[in-house]
């Protein structure tokens, strides 16, 4: 649906968008991926399916479709189980300020030199 809201049975629920925090650091070791909050130096390991949605959070893609074509693909899952799954881990992750959720797609706050702001915005802002 072009409104950013998709249909769940008779519910009506607004997409969300997720990105990665610029205020950690992380590395993928073994692949999994290793997060430092520069918040309070917490250390946190994320197990595979964490790891697939930290990689995919770029904050211009859906949730869901980062599940449908990521999660549900590799893990054989019933997508509305997975989105569901997806949903409380990336609640879990901006807990911690290691994810940043939106239901609009969430823009760089410092786009490379050379790159054009999504959508045609002419800010930095986004929110």
């Amino acid at each position: 649906m072009g409104d950013n809201t998709v249909a769940a049975g008779d519910n009506v629920i607004a997409e969300k968008y997720i990105a990665r925090s610029s205020a950690i650091a992380a590395r993928l070791i073994g692949g999994e991926m290793m997060i430092m909050s520069s918040r309070d130096s917490t250390l946190f390991t994320l197990n595979r399916t964490a790891t697939i949605l930290w990689q995919s959070a770029d904050g211009t893609t859906p949730l869901d479709e980062i599940v449908e074509h990521r999660i549900v693909p590799e893990f054989e899952v019933d997508p509305a189980a997975a989105l569901q799954d997806a949903e409380t881990l990336a609640r879990e992750l901006a807990s911690h300020e290691i994810l940043q959720i939106s239901e609009q797609p969430i823009l760089p706050r410092n786009p490379v030199a050379g790159e054009s702001w999504a959508k045609g915005s002419t800010t930095g802002e986004s929110r």
